[in-house]
């Protein structure tokens, strides 16, 4: 499920999380890439948690029709429309293939997830889009067209839950990473309705994935001072102590993406690390990483410390 600049996003947030725990208790390398590992762990289940919520909170959303129409119709003097409330998202049919996912089923009971939905958030939600156009118009289209039965599970994702000031409050007290890893969860959700029964939410990422995010952490550690010997020339008109150290965690995971990862071409490692320093850093990261990285592939490729092959395409 996990993209690779997600991955290099998680790396990078553990490698700086790990820099406050070296200036404090001065571990060793093994000791540093123990801790590592371990926070880098926590940071990808706790990324696992916020998509895993989130799916279940826009589940109950659409399930909350049956609710609102068994408490409507059990009024002492029900009117014909608590009689007749319309149930249709309740049996959408991404909701279904959602709701019906093994994996999904088995997630939620291993996590307990179910005790950390608040029910009252879910009515809130449900009330608020019971009035809006387009969920109206959905109950008013006969059928269940996959367009229309995407559209109103994404609108209900974008519009009720995404743009809800309270919800994004609730999002961020409660859930610790919400706002760093809030486009990582927008990605996820959007990515379910385009292959819903291709999800595996026990595998939030792959053996393959997982080894190169470990192995990429875990090389940063190892080589410190050989990365350090690479950057600290290129930064003539710069203090090496003052560089935003989002910047300099970006340039040695960079580098090591050159020297140690044969199948990553050094472009896309290069635009990569430009497009998460622009999201995290400052503005002018952008532009800064990608002058010294692009200087110290040179000297690299002059010096022939280049390695790359070609992926297998089969």
């Amino acid at each position: 499920m996990i993209s690779r600049r997600n991955i290099r996003i998680k790396t990078m947030q553990a490698l700086y999380a790990l820099e406050a725990y070296a200036q404090t208790d001065f571990p060793d390398k093994d000791s540093l890439r123990k801790r590592g590992l371990q926070v880098l762990t926590e940071k990808f289940n706790k990324a696992s948690e916020l998509f895993n919520i989130s799916m279940l909170y826009l589940a109950q959303i659409m399930q909350y029709a049956e609710t609102d129409a068994r408490r409507r119709s059990s009024k002492y003097l029900p009117s014909e429309a608590d009689m007749n409330v319309n149930t249709k998202t309740a049996g959408n049919t991404y909701l279904w293939q959602l709701l019906e996912n093994d994996t999904f089923k088995e997630r939620v009971n291993e996590d307990k997830l179910e005790g950390k939905i608040e029910p009252e958030r879910v009515k809130k939600i449900y009330q608020s889009l019971a009035g809006k156009e387009a969920y109206i118009n959905y109950l008013e289209t006969e059928g269940r067209e996959p367009a229309s039965e995407k559209k109103i599970m994404l609108y209900i994702w974008k519009h009720e839950m995404l743009q809800n000031e309270d919800f994004e409050e609730y999002m961020t007290d409660t859930f610790d990473g919400w706002e760093d890893d809030k486009d990582m969860t927008i990605m996820l959700v959007e990515n379910f309705f385009k292959n819903p029964k291709q999800i595996n939410f026990l595998q939030f990422i792959s053996a393959e994935k997982n080894e190169y995010a470990r192995s990429l952490l875990t090389t940063v550690i190892e080589k410190e001072e050989v990365l350090m010997e690479l950057i600290e020339p290129k930064l003539k008109n710069w203090d090496a102590e003052r560089v935003a150290s989002i910047d300099l965690i970006l340039l040695k995971m960079g580098i090591v993406e050159f020297l140690f990862f044969p199948t990553i071409p050094t472009k896309v490692t290069i635009n990569e690390y430009i497009e998460v320093a622009k999201q995290y850093s400052t503005l002018q990261s952008g532009q800064f990483v990608n002058g010294v990285l692009d200087n110290i592939l040179k000297e690299l490729m002059l010096a022939n410390k280049i390695r790359k092959i070609e992926r297998s395409k089969n």
